[in-house]
């Protein structure tokens, strides 16, 4: 499909000669006739931008044109502006600012000046058409916004006036494709209110209760060059300070300069991940907490998702997981939204993905982010790290990583078993082949993957006690092999869904799985591989993990006979620990539903509801309200991780949503069926989630619910089926086959 967009008459511009700060102001008068029946405008920027008609926004829409793979295409807005016309003189504005083209982000700058380009088509009832685009007739003013990036924040002057510095210049260098939107639009969600905090050190912090992706808005009147100044942080350190040291490089400032009478006071450019705000200037000895507004700020999907328990932290831990979500996807999946980083890490997003469908429509959102990655796919078939991408080793050798370039295959996949669309299946399946075509080729032989330098089961616990190491002990060419094995196997199954004779992958698969077993296993166990990263001086390793046996079990590499065997080891090392994880990031997102599908569903709901470190409750018991990037980023002494890698908003280890949602309120896609028409429904009651357990998913057919309440001796069960869906539900007191409807089931407890 063709998505590409051409200008009629619009050249691109920029304004680098007269304004090296990148922050700047285009403008063009023009007349509008009588008669006027259609007024569209397009337009878009290397950097981000903002169109103005007479003064006023045309859109509610925030950080325009997004980030995408700026080498491979630049996405154009489209805008209906009639109502900003008026018959006579009008003037189209664009004020521009660098955004993540023209800001250093993860250590790299793609451009160091900001371009636009855009047009305006003004219809007439008589048939005439008159087109305004931009070029050299376009005047340069200066802007309000004197300095803007993305981890610096931005300077914003309200006494300024604009100063003509002359016209644009033509920009030859922007040879990128523009085409149509795709995605979702960011706009402005959730606001919160303030409460003051006055620290030991005397600090003015404002917390707004909520760690979120954004900025804080500020009404109030003022005089003319007051100032404020507000520095942003995601916790208190143990005396209750304002801390922010884990941002690393990013400044995360918000500076305002006030004009006379009232002012309005929000950032344009920038976008800052906080809990709390320190107020580093403010011109007036009472805080006015009525003036401060915390606005939520990330792409405009559609919550479908729904979910409460009887249990206070079990729902905490939810609006976390949620939350966590919302702070990372604003317009690619980010890691984390705060720190010198927010980009889009291809491991977080992967191992997230589900819940993510779970929690909101994310069809469009992932459908934009994944044609970025396919577009930056080599053509060697090798999927990056990062997605759009960016350097971050200066010898180029972060391209991939096993668990992360594996997205490439997971997502559409996911995708596709959410909402059972085969035309995303079909569009990327080229990008899913190639790179499982390109893992072939990696190893001393086709069939595993060996040798190369991966993240591993990035942040497992096992090395915990060397003070820095990011690394769990598992080893990472049995990581790397066990993903390929498990994407392998996905392509299989993708392939099969639209048609294709997979017998190739089938004999690959196969010789994986036996060359995988030789290599890594012995007796239903795993076992060091002595070469490679067996071999690993960076840290410690081990031969058996929770990660290592959670992808056996999960990815289906251990024989059927060796199944329950293997699941026993792995809850005893759990219960031998205390019943406390030590997985990182891809062990997490497997270790509950090694559990759970092998026999030992009380090791892992003991695991969801344990309290103390390492676990989900115990971050919600330190006042988490995102997903830590570490499961101790505050110990229980309140001192913190080292600032060199603590965020305390990644999303990655929300990932236990899915497992609550698939395997305790029990609902999965029936085998071999997608988009949750075929339901499979087998709740598991446990009387730690309190009274109740709710949960509920609008899909493309309606609403579907699972729930279960504690009645005295009894458990009542309710299921809600939507239209055009079937449903197999399994209670203790047997199987029944179920339409369109709503159900209730009463059991003996």
């Amino acid at each position: 499909m063709d998505t590409s967009v051409k200008f009629e008459s619009a050249k691109w511009i920029t304004a680098r000669a007269l304004c090296p700060s990148g922050t700047a102001i285009f403008a063009r008068r023009f007349f509008v006739g009588s008669g006027l029946v259609r007024a569209t405008a397009r337009a878009t920027a290397v950097g981000l931008y903002y169109l103005y008609l007479n003064g006023k926004e045309t859109t509610d829409a925030l950080f325009t044109p997004g980030f995408t793979a700026y080498d491979h295409r630049l996405m154009v807005q489209e805008y209906d502006v009639k109502a900003w016309l008026a018959e006579g003189e009008n003037t189209l504005a664009l004020s521009v600012g660098n955004g993540w083209a023209a800001s250093e982000v993860q250590f790299h700058i793609y451009t160091d000046h900001v371009s636009v380009i855009a047009e305006l088509t003004l219809e007439y009832a008589d048939g005439t058409r008159t087109v305004i685009g931009t070029d050299e007739s376009f005047s340069i003013y200066s802007s309000p916004v004197l300095e803007s990036t993305l981890y610096g924040g931005e300077i914003y002057d309200l006494t300024h006036t604009p100063a003509l510095l002359g016209n644009a210049s033509l920009d030859p260098t922007v040879t990128t494709p523009t085409v149509r939107h795709q995605g979702e639009w960011i706009r402005r969600q959730e606001r919160f209110s303030a409460r003051l905090i006055v620290t030991p050190k005397g600090e003015r912090v404002l917390d707004f209760g909520q760690n979120l992706a954004g900025y804080v808005e500020i009404r109030m009147q003022g005089k003319a060059g007051q100032r404020i100044v507000l520095s942003h942080g995601e916790v208190l350190d143990r005396d209750g300070n304002f801390y922010n040291e884990n941002y690393r490089d990013a400044k995360s400032l918000a500076t305002y300069i006030l004009k006379d009478g009232e002012n309005l006071l929000r950032p344009f450019f920038a976008f800052y991940g906080y809990r709390y705000v320190r107020l580093d200037e403010y011109p007036y000895d009472e805080v006015d907490l009525s003036a401060f507004t915390s606005v939520a700020v990330y792409s405009d999907m559609e919550r479908t998702g729904d979910f409460h328990t009887g249990n206070a932290k079990i729902n905490r831990l939810y609006q976390n997981v949620v939350w966590g979500q919302r702070s990372n996807f604003l317009d690619i999946p980010t890691d984390c939204p705060q720190r010198d980083e927010r980009v889009g890490w291809t491991g977080d997003a992967q191992i997230f993905i589900r819940t993510a469908t779970l929690n909101y429509n994310v069809k469009r959102f992932f459908e934009k982010w994944l044609t970025d990655m396919a577009l930056e796919q080599e053509k060697d078939g090798a999927i990056h790290r990062i997605v759009p991408f960016i350097h971050i080793d200066k010898d180029g050798s972060d391209r991939y990583a096993a668990g992360w370039s594996d997205a490439g295959v997971i997502c559409p996949w996911e995708i596709y078993l959410a909402y059972g669309d085969k035309a995303l299946l079909s569009e990327h399946f080229p990008m899913m082949k190639a790179w499982v075509d390109y893992v072939r080729t990696r190893g001393e032989e086709e069939a595993l993957w060996l040798g190369d330098a991966h993240w591993g089961d990035w942040l497992g616990m096992e090395n915990a006690h060397i003070e820095g190491c990011l690394y769990g002990a598992t080893q990472n060419d049995l990581i790397a092999s066990a993903y390929f094995y498990y994407v392998t196997g996905l392509l299989i199954k993708a392939g099969r869904v639209l048609g294709m004779d997979m017998r190739e992958y089938e004999d690959l698969r196969a010789r994986q799985k036996a060359a995988f077993r030789k290599t890594f296993m012995k007796d239903g166990l795993t076992v060091l591989y002595p070469k490679y990263d067996g071999l690993a001086t960076n840290r410690p390793v081990m031969g058996v993990t929770q990660t290592s046996l959670a992808l056996v079990l999960r990815f289906g590499l251990c024989e059927e006979s060796e199944r329950a065997a293997t699941a026993a080891h792995l809850a005893k090392m759990i219960r031998d620990n205390g019943t406390h994880l030590t997985t990182g990031f891809l062990g997490t997102g497997n270790l509950l539903w090694a559990l759970a599908e092998n026999g030992q569903m009380q090791t892992a709901l003991d695991l969801l509801f344990q309290e103390s470190y390492p676990s989900w409750l115990f971050s919600v018991n330190h006042g988490a309200t995102t997903m830590w990037e570490h499961w101790d980023g505050m110990k229980e002494d309140g001192t913190f991780w080292p600032v060199s890698m603590n965020s305390f908003n990644h999303y990655a280890y929300g990932s236990v949503y899915d497992f609550i949602f698939g395997a305790i309120a029990g609902v999965q896609n029936a085998e071999g069926t997608a988009g949750y028409t075929h339901l499979w429904i087998r709740p598991t009651p446990d009387p730690r989630f309190g009274d109740h357990l709710y949960a509920s998913l609008k899909t493309e057919n309606g609403r579907l619910s699972s729930a279960y309440y504690f009645e005295q001796d009894r458990v009542r069960y309710e299921f809600t089926v939507p239209k055009n869906t079937v449903a197999t539900v399994l209670l203790p007191s047997g199987k029944y086959e179920i339409g369109e409807g709503s159900y209730t089931y009463f059991e003996t407890k």
